[in-house]
């Protein structure tokens, strides 16, 4: 006996294979916004990987990216559009890994986020436990500033991050704590500028002559920022610095005083050539932890992650 798939006309199958590749290949090319790194990624040329983006442009009725040659950007109707692919895809992994697999090995894809010291000071033992239970589970990392990390699972370009929790949980979002990390102001160990000193300033005049080294955002410099204020100081900030990493590195220089995590400090290469100021009042320290989205919990993979943590 016939079953029903089989009267399906072969230009439908078709179509619907192309359907489900094509969204892969819009979500590369949104992600990376460069038409050579995304066709590496899909394993394309680029003129196909072109192509099917024209096709989809064209069943829709919209340009979802504006080209030219050098620059590629999504349009607003490529940006409403990204979030449905987004949850399409997810949606097609799990149904797909719920219908095909009759074992209890999960099997698919989680995207991760954190910043590098968080890859090897926290992620590292949860992915080497992740692995053994799971084989069957690509592990899609990606690192960078972490201010960025919990609006990159927000924006759904992520399934999970490792942050500091914020002063407020946005909304969907749910946290899972691993650990608490100081924040601390670092000096060089040594001094060879009278204006950067190895012990803490006493006075508010003498604060507001030492050269800071502080992140552009996130968590960190809402609270220095908020320190300096409650302590009448107008800071002298000599340079602002995307990446905790990168704060010690300038500090162990002898440019000035920076504002990190201790969970930076205790893992990096520079920490020798550093020193701890016991600076009072002390500065609310870091909750750090594993975000993802409540409704990504049902994902039976990034729920064994969860669970893991």
């Amino acid at each position: 006996m016939r079953t029903m798939h089989q009267y399906k006309p072969r230009h439908e199958q078709r179509h619907d294979d192309m359907n489900t590749r094509t969204l892969k290949h819009f979500l590369a090319l949104a992600d990376t916004l460069h038409f050579g790194r995304a066709s590496d990624t899909c394993h394309i040329s680029i003129s196909a990987l072109s192509r099917n983006i024209r096709q989809l442009e064209d069943e829709l009725g919209v340009l979802l990216f504006n080209r030219d040659n050098r620059t590629v950007a999504l349009t607003p109707e490529g940006q409403k559009f990204q979030k449905y692919a987004r949850e399409a895809r997810a949606q097609w992994d799990l149904i797909r890994n719920e219908l095909t697999d009759n074992s209890n090995q999960l099997h698919g894809k989680v995207s991760m986020y954190c910043s590098v010291t968080a890859s090897y000071s926290i992620l590292f033992d949860l992915l080497n436990r992740f692995r053994h239970d799971n084989p069957g589970v690509e592990i899609k990392l990606h690192t960078g500033d972490p201010e960025h990390a919990i609006a990159r699972v927000i924006a759904g370009e992520e399934d999970l991050t490792i942050a500091a929790h914020p002063p407020t949980l946005p909304r969907g979002l749910v946290f899972k704590p691993i650990t608490v990390s100081p924040l601390l102001f670092i000096a060089p160990l040594e001094q060879s500028d009278p204006d950067i000193p190895i012990i803490p300033p006493t006075s508010t005049a003498q604060w507001a002559q030492v050269p800071m080294i502080l992140s552009e955002g996130g968590i960190a410099r809402k609270r220095i920022d908020s320190w300096f204020r409650k302590m009448d100081i107008n800071p002298r900030i000599y340079a602002q610095v995307a990446g905790n990493e990168a704060i010690v590195s300038m500090v162990s220089l002898g440019l000035g005083i920076g504002v990190v995590p201790k969970i930076v400090l205790d893992h990096s290469p520079m920490a020798d050539r550093v020193r701890t100021l016991e600076v009072q009042p002390t500065l609310e320290p870091y909750d750090v932890g594993l975000f993802t989205l409540k409704k990504s919990l049902k994902n039976p993979l990034v729920n064994a992650f969860w669970k893991l943590s």
